[in-house]
């Protein structure tokens, strides 16, 4: 896809490429009334922009357009409209021992009910033991903490799925 393509799609079309990399719908508006874009590097940086005006409910809506990492079920339902775009951000996961992927799931459940989001790494090019050691190490932060961390782990996936469209 071009830049040009991009910024001549209509509303509804360029709505829906941007809420497949960010489910966030203020900074998808944002994104869609942003354009023209004069290339990709300018749009990302765009996109940091109206990142940093997002509020906890913004990242919260952004985060709930994530699958639980290793919930093979969730990753099928929430990733159908964003394959393409979403491909191999939890390959490592694939390739996890069972031990790993219970640990992960029950460690995942345990950060979920503490802070009232699942737990989002940027998980492109890490294994599985990889994300289970950042679980870990931060499943004792405070929430403030967590929502801080998680938020910037969103922009770098959006980030990407941005680099995906070029």
């Amino acid at each position: 896809m071009t830049i040009e393509q991009i910024n001549h799609m209509n509303e509804s079309d360029a709505h829906e490429l941007f809420m497949n990399c960010c489910t966030a719908v203020k900074w998808v508006n944002a994104m869609v009334e942003s354009r023209p874009f004069s290339n990709f590097e300018e749009m990302i940086k765009v996109s940091n922009q109206h990142f940093s005006n997002l509020e906890e409910s913004d990242w919260l809506e952004a985060f709930d357009g994530h699958p639980k990492i290793g919930d093979v079920n969730s990753l099928k339902e929430k990733y159908k409209s964003t394959k393409k775009l979403a491909s191999g951000e939890q390959s490592g996961m694939s390739e996890a021992d069972e031990k790993v992927i219970y640990e992960m799931a029950d460690l995942n459940q345990s950060y979920q009910e503490k802070n009232g989001f699942i737990f989002i790494v940027c998980a492109t090019g890490k294994s599985a033991s990889e994300m289970l050691e950042i679980i870990k190490s931060r499943i004792d932060n405070d929430r403030g903490t967590e929502l801080k961390i998680a938020s910037e782990e969103q922009m770098k996936i959006t980030k990407i799925r941005l680099e995906k469209l070029s």
